[in-house]
């Protein structure tokens, strides 16, 4: 099962509104990861880091909320940090760390 939810989609940077919060959930989930990303201003910026965390074997659910630059992720087994980065990275911004 596969849900999304994207109600933005402007990527102008700092020049956006309050943002939205993508939620892609697939069936099963086991661990919980909250990573800090920078760069994150809006919607647009939530779905794309939502999107290509999501594509990672193992993820069941993303939330990314640019306000705080905070995105959970739900997975079958802990994620390899190397891969995280590069998804994020793939999608234009930051990984700072886990929370």
């Amino acid at each position: 099962m596969t849900e999304q939810t994207n109600t933005s989609s402007c990527c102008g940077g700092s020049s956006c509104g309050s943002g939205t919060t993508e939620v892609i959930q697939v069936q099963g989930a086991a661990v919980t990861t909250v990573y800090k990303v920078s760069g994150m201003t809006c919607g647009h910026c939530e779905s794309a880091v939502s999107q290509e965390i999501s594509a990672l074997e193992g993820v069941s659910a993303v939330k990314a909320v640019a306000e705080t630059g905070e995105v959970t992720v739900t997975s079958a087994a802990p994620l390899d940090d190397a891969a995280v980065r590069a998804a994020v990275d793939e999608a234009g911004y930051e990984l700072v760390g886990q929370s």
